[in-house]
């Protein structure tokens, strides 16, 4: 189960991606989790996802 607030999900995602996967879309399919909701969660807070550096960053 994800994190409900938008900030801890940031945190938990990139922590994942960071220590366990090599991108996002092995992460959501691993976790069986929606990359567009996740994409769009954290847009909402002005991050997105950087594929080169495998991490969401701040736009």
């Amino acid at each position: 189960m994800l994190p409900q607030d938008n900030y801890m999900l940031l945190s938990f995602i990139n922590m994942k991606l960071r220590d366990f996967y090599d991108s996002l879309d092995s992460l959501c399919d691993d976790l069986d989790e929606s990359k567009s909701d996740i994409m769009d969660r954290l847009k909402s807070i002005n991050y997105i996802y950087d594929e080169k550096q495998n991490k969401f960053i701040e736009i």
